[in-house]
């Protein structure tokens, strides 16, 4: 299994890192030319996640033995997925480390770090393909916390797409990232004698590092989105600018432009 999971890894990694490029050829809409970078950054983790993520609900919808059986269980398709997934953190990493300090980058840098460790064990020896694929249901989430993440960018909060996508975002990261969190956590406590070590604590550390920053992520967003977005009766003599607005205790409340975000 090594020999070809490690070429669709670095087919990966190029495909990416080619996009990376191509992005560049083409025009960034006016609203998000202030950061071109994160826009191409984000696209580009944008189709990693609609690939990955679909082809993990499609996989399991069709061949549910991934999930009754994780470590030997899976097709040979699916050890494809992974190794797609691994070329891509690598790329998006060495596109991290470029093209911003390490301040900036760090905490999904370590990221990238855990959940490559973690995906590569199952590319290098041919087993937990199916506890990887089931990993990937995270990407759903993803999708949606990228196209908000672009709708930042655009300069399109707020509006009724981005209160939506906030919604949506919200939803798939109870359904599709604590969910399967849980259930992975639960089944490699479950298996604990019956793994190496090892990978145990592996494993327990990724589930650990990724859970404690979708929870992190889930609170924000709720925050900045939900809770802090309350329609008010507006105050004469108070003016709101576009990407600013005020909330009910009169706080004035700053674009959302952080860089909180996952890439699983």
């Amino acid at each position: 299994m090594a020999p070809s999971g490690l070429l669709v890894t670095g087919a990966s990694f190029a495909a990416f890192r080619g996009l990376h490029w191509g992005l560049q050829l083409l025009p960034t809409p006016g609203s998000a030319a202030q950061d071109r970078w994160k826009w191409r950054n984000t696209c580009v983790s944008l189709v990693h996640s609609l690939l990955t993520g679909a082809g993990a609900l499609l996989g399991l919808s069709l061949y549910p033995q991934m999930s009754a059986d994780p470590i030997h269980g899976h097709p040979p398709w699916a050890l494809v997925l992974v190794a797609v997934s691994v070329g891509y953190f690598l790329a998006d990493g060495i596109d991290l480390f470029w093209n911003q300090t390490l301040g900036q980058a760090w905490e999904l840098l370590c990221h990238h770090v855990v959940v490559v460790s973690c995906l590569s064990t199952a590319v290098l020896s041919g087993h937990y393909v199916g506890f990887s694929v089931v990993s990937l249901l995270l990407e759903l989430n993803s999708t949606w916390l990228h196209l908000r993440q672009l709708l930042l960018l655009s300069r399109q909060a707020p509006s009724l797409a981005f209160s939506v996508t906030s919604w949506a975002t919200l939803a798939t990261l109870a359904l599709f990232r604590l969910v399967p969190l849980g259930w992975m956590s639960l089944w490699l406590f479950q298996q604990r004698h019956q793994i190496p070590l090892a990978l145990v604590i592996l494993g327990g550390t990724g589930l650990a590092t990724v859970g404690v920053m979708s929870i992190n992520l889930g609170v924000h967003i709720l925050v900045r989105d939900v809770l802090r977005s309350r329609p008010c009766p507006p105050i004469l003599g108070n003016k709101e600018t576009r990407g600013t607005r005020t909330d009910c205790d009169g706080e004035s409340i700053i674009r959302d432009d952080s860089t909180l975000s996952l890439k699983d």
